[in-house]
């Protein structure tokens, strides 16, 4: 893993912009009497309006970004996710597809693509991002890809009303802001943001009644206490944010894709320093603090509490797998048996395309698909070749 000291240097404009959210995070530090939750600066850092990673005018995606996603990979991660729509869709009579995060659009218009193909178009293909930028760069891409279903494209600012249909999601969970811990002998400490000789540092104080509770909730599921210095993450704002997107369901189902891992793996003895991840430039490293505004900041998915906060929400828990296995479900092999007819090296790249998605040491593993679904009792096809629901 690259170290903060190895990052590639931003250029001049892009360090004021970094040093003005800095200045707008130090200000909230001092005016909460000199230490924020991590949760907190995980926000500020990545939504603060016009200057957060996500609200700002960053290049993120793609080769030119941060990181690639599995979109940007190759198309047929999207084919698949098509199929998986097409099949819910058909069983409803029809209904929208909602994207919370649709980064540069290519899923969208890959999705939207082969929906016509199959003569499943939605009714509405309705994105929810909170970037203006990549609001523009979608609407470009699909324009260019999609021309003819982009009538059918509708931005939103907030959550929309009841609707029917499936709720997609990429790569986001992995993005909500997360609380850090520390065990220190028998006590529970948070990890938060100070700032102290003219930088951010990290700070700990005794974990609130709510944290608390939460980790040992943890060690009681998985059948041991964390050793002292074990050092994570929990997803605090999990239910309510979910609890929100299941009202605006009707009927229909959830697809949630991300890396993450059930919770006694998640929480195993050998991960005690964390998931917390950061990116710059196709770099990863852990230091939250470089370059604020300027670098993604995320965190490996609990499954297991997507599930438990799913049932509370009401919603039942329709399928769980890995990357590889959802895609196989879905036709992979049907996809690329049909490029017998293309060049050798278009068959080649995207056979490396495939390899990517679904080998163990790439996205295959690490990366896994949970379904969630309301009003809606119809099998799902990309659980089909293993469904992993007893090990969350």
């Amino acid at each position: 893993m690259t170290t903060n000291r190895d990052l590639p240097r931003p250029g001049p404009d892009e360090l004021a912009h970094s040093d003005r959210l800095l200045e707008v995070i130090r200000t909230a530090i001092e005016e909460a009497r000199g230490w924020i939750s991590f949760a907190k600066y995980m926000e500020m850092a990545l939504y603060t309006p016009g200057l957060g990673y996500y609200s700002a005018g960053s290049r993120k995606l793609g080769a030119a970004g941060d990181f690639v996603t599995a979109p940007e990979v190759a198309p047929v991660f999207s084919q698949c996710l098509a199929t998986q729509c097409a099949e819910i869709l058909d069983a409803l009579g029809g209904g929208d597809i909602l994207e919370l995060g649709a980064g540069s659009g290519i899923m969208a218009a890959t999705v939207l693509r082969e929906l016509d193909r199959l003569g499943a178009r939605p009714k509405r293909y309705r994105i929810l991002d909170l970037s203006a930028d990549l609001r523009e760069r979608q609407y470009e891409t699909l324009a260019s890809l999609v021309p003819d279903q982009t009538a059918s494209v509708e931005w939103l600012d907030r959550l929309p009303g009841r609707f029917t249909g499936v709720v997609v999601a990429n790569e986001v969970l992995d993005a909500m802001p997360v609380e850090r811990f520390v065990i220190r002998g028998r006590h529970v400490n948070e990890l938060g943001v100070s700032w102290q000789f003219g930088r951010l540092e990290w700070a700990e104080k005794r974990a609130t009644k709510r944290l608390l509770l939460a980790v040992r909730n943890i060690e009681t599921m998985i059948g041991a206490p964390l050793p002292d210095g074990y050092t994570s993450e929990i997803n605090l704002g999990l239910r309510p944010w979910l609890r929100s997107v299941a009202a605006s369901l009707e009927r229909g189902a959830l697809l949630f894709v991300d890396y993450g891992l059930p919770r006694r793996e998640f929480y195993s003895p050998e991960r005690r320093t964390g998931t917390m991840l950061c990116h710059f430039r196709h770099r990863f490293h852990d230091d939250p603090f470089a370059y604020p505004g300027l670098q993604d900041i995320t965190a490996w998915v609990d499954f297991t509490a997507v599930a438990e906060a799913a049932e509370k929400c009401r919603l039942s828990l329709a399928g769980f797998a890995t990357q590889a296995h959802f895609l196989i479900g879905n036709g992979l092999e049907q996809y690329l048996s049909d490029i017998s007819g293309l060049e050798l090296p278009a068959r080649l790249n995207i056979s490396r395309q495939a390899m990517v998605l679904t080998l163990p040491g790439e996205m295959g593993e690490r990366f896994k698909v949970i379904a969630l679904s309301k009003g809606y009792d119809s099998t799902l096809r990309g659980f089909s070749v293993r469904d992993l629901r007893h090990m969350l």
